[in-house]
């Protein structure tokens, strides 16, 4: 399936995988209203093999069959892994 990547311009790591390039009909207004202003990255075929750098294929493939969209959410800091950065600077 082809999809189409946009980055959000407001929250980094945030990006949202379309089936259809520039149509955002899909989505609810509030979710399109708090990925802030979007920048379109590349267009990619997925397919339930493909490995994609953080998601699982076949959760994408579902989310766009299902409802034309996909939100890959940024990564989770934990406060842990925080600490254990800052602990090496000293």
């Amino acid at each position: 399936m082809q999809c189409f990547i946009y980055k959000s311009l407001f929250k980094n790591e945030l990006y949202l995988y379309l089936d259809k390039k520039d149509d955002f009909s899909n989505l609810p207004e509030p979710l399109l209203k708090s990925m802030g202003r979007l920048e379109f990255v590349m267009e990619l075929e997925i397919t339930p093999t493909r490995k994609l750098a953080k998601e699982d294929a076949k959760k994408v493939l579902a989310s766009l069959k299902e409802q034309g969209f996909f939100v890959q959410m940024p990564p989770k800091i934990l406060p842990n892994s925080i600490m254990k950065k800052n602990s090496k600077l000293h």
